[in-house]
């Protein structure tokens, strides 16, 4: 069996255990501006952000307005929202990114390599034949072919294309 290692993520989930309280999806949220945050996308129940420390160009990620450490305790329109929106970051990172392949999946609780503990959220990462090489571990250095900005840039105006649905037709806030 062979293993991937990501050892870049250290410092990152390392900061995330000394931190406060402070829940960093809940303190998206609560930014008056999207962009800012990388939020690209706000449901009735969830949203879509980038993530800040992404294994690969166009990690996104999709998580509750409702602080919830369990996906189980989600309410049903919650949880079928999460699943269109999943659909609809696939469709979105096909046409940009062209990945040949997707890891989609949750980390629940810090003994499943959840690097946030208590505000569930599910993990997009477009994947490529080799998109793993040599920097991460002889030089330390992740290479991207674009910064968060060009990622939030890129993906946007897909997101807004998006037609509305539910009662809150994309609400700003939801309900859960």
């Amino acid at each position: 069996m062979e293993f991937l290692t990501a050892p870049w993520r250290e410092e990152y989930i390392r900061k995330l255990c000394r931190r406060s309280k402070s829940c960093v999806l809940c303190a998206a949220l609560k930014k008056k501006d999207d962009k800012r945050a990388y939020i690209l996308h706000r449901g009735n129940h969830n949203f879509v952000i980038l993530n800040k420390f992404p294994y690969t160009p166009g990690h996104l990620m999709i998580a509750p307005f409702r602080h919830l450490d369990r996906f189980e305790k989600a309410s049903q329109p919650a949880a079928e929202e999460l699943a269109d929106m999943l659909r609809d970051c696939l469709r979105i990172l096909e046409s940009r990114y062209r990945p040949q392949g997707f890891n989609v999946g949750m980390n629940l609780g810090k003994s499943a390599g959840a690097g946030v503990t208590d505000h569930y959220h599910l993990h997009i990462v477009c994947r490529w034949e080799g998109d793993s090489n040599f920097m991460p571990l002889v030089g330390g250095t992740r290479v991207f072919i674009e910064d968060l900005d060009t990622a939030y840039a890129r993906l946007r105006p897909l997101f807004q294309a998006l037609p509305r649905r539910g009662k809150n037709g994309g609400s700003r806030r939801g309900r859960s």
